[in-house]
């Protein structure tokens, strides 16, 4: 993964998930935002302590762990 310099992980904060820059804003619900068809204006108005810059970097994030790949692990045959 690319080095992301707003995303931050503390377990004091929200219990370690994914926030912008230490503030008690996940990740996720920016994602949800423009999931649900929010535009970045409209996330900057409800969260106004957020810059264009956290919204593009926290889909780049999301972005970037739609990218990991599983490799199942077949058991041992006769198990």
């Amino acid at each position: 993964m690319n080095e992301l310099e707003r995303i931050t992980f503390d377990p004091r904060i929200l219990g370690g998930q994914a926030c912008i820059r230490g503030m008690r804003i996940p990740v996720a619900t920016i994602v949800r935002c423009l999931a649900s068809g929010m535009t970045t204006q409209e996330i900057i108005d409800a969260y106004p302590e957020l810059e264009r810059e956290d919204i593009a970097e926290a889909l780049h994030y999301a972005a970037e762990l739609t990218e990991d790949r599983l490799i199942p692990i077949s058991s041992a045959s006769g198990a």
